[in-house]
């Protein structure tokens, strides 16, 4: 299998171009994706290999042209929407939400909304509250949505394909500070499973919970914690809804203890799902409380000392996981 190294903005693009190749019906629309080749360069050579047709420059109007893809694919069409990032998306909400998620019920299964909602979410530095933001949970509350959210270039790849090949509207959440990741993949085609998450490293000691790029501070917290003889299993949900619970509970049954990171408020969150399921499902099996790592309760601070107290880091997920452990 020949292999080859490239980043997760190339991840996306080729993703994208791939299924363009293969169905003549999936277009790109969003803003800056034709002309200025993307935001953060993920559409970079579209618009000169499908045309001005299937690479679509957008005003700024999130409401109006998601709008315009939920009708394009109730017609025959399997579009691709790409919000600049999802802080914006708060504007087009009405159309994902009250559209995009219930047309296919409210008709009784006579129309199908095959139809992908990507671009970056969470913080990316210094951005203020109102680009911060992680709306994952929003989402994933609703039914009829689809949330996903990949770690890696590899799993982006996948993930994307079979999103864009999913006939259910599909919100596919990446990170600005991810796009320059590289890593090697394969130059074969490949897909993965949507709703099924994957075992990034095993272990024995605490059952780790994250995704998207948490999953760094995850991976990492558990390399440290290794030194410590402390045996992590870290487990990457790459799929909010569906979430698979299974792996969850598998894992928290051979470790019995449970910790989840994530990028979002703890209120209300993904990390409050997962506790409800796991405590109703495998209270027997667990030796302590569960933990969870998120963001303070507060809106995003701008000033860099307070981002460090509000943000998730490695030592705040090490000093959950040894909480956890009573050590």
């Amino acid at each position: 299998m020949k292999k080859r190294e490239i980043t997760f903005r190339e991840a996306i693009s080729e993703a994208m171009s791939e299924e363009m190749r293969r169905d003549k019906s999936i277009y790109l629309m969003g803003e800056e994706v034709a002309q200025y080749n993307g935001a953060y360069k993920a559409s970079k050579g579209m618009l000169k290999e499908f045309g001005s047709k299937r690479i679509i420059d957008t005003p700024i109007s999130e409401l109006g042209f998601s709008g315009i893809g939920i009708g394009s694919a109730m017609n025959g069409c399997r579009p691709i929407i790409e919000f600049m990032t999802f802080n914006f998306s708060l504007i087009a909400m009405d159309q994902i939400i009250n559209n995009a998620a219930k047309i296919f019920y409210m008709s009784g299964g006579q129309w199908n909304i095959p139809i992908v909602f990507r671009g970056p979410t969470g913080s990316a530095g210094q951005l203020g509250a109102t680009h911060s933001q992680s709306f994952e949970s929003w989402f994933a509350s609703c039914p009829g949505l689809k949330v996903v959210i990949p770690c890696n270039p590899y799993d982006a790849k996948g993930l994307l394909k079979s999103s864009i090949r999913d006939n259910n509207p599909v919100i596919f959440m990446e990170s600005e500070q991810m796009y320059g990741d590289k890593m090697v993949l394969p130059e074969e085609e490949y897909l993965l499973p949507i709703g099924k998450a994957s075992i990034k490293k095993k272990g024995n000691d605490v059952s780790l919970v994250s995704f998207g790029k948490m999953m760094k501070i995850a991976i990492n917290a558990a390399k440290k914690l290794n030194e410590d003889n402390i045996s992590v299993e870290v487990i990457d949900l790459q799929t909010i809804r569906p979430l698979d619970y299974n792996s969850i509970i598998i894992s928290v049954k051979k470790t019995n203890r449970l910790v989840i990171l994530e990028e979002s408020w703890p209120f209300s969150s993904i990390s409050s799902e997962i506790s409800f399921f796991v405590q109703k499902n495998a209270f027997d099996y667990l030796d302590a409380p569960i933990n969870r790592v998120t963001l303070l309760d507060t809106p995003a601070p701008y000033a860099s000392n307070l981002m460090s107290e509000w943000f998730p880091d490695e030592k705040k997920v090490i000093k959950s996981i040894k909480e956890t452990l009573y050590i």
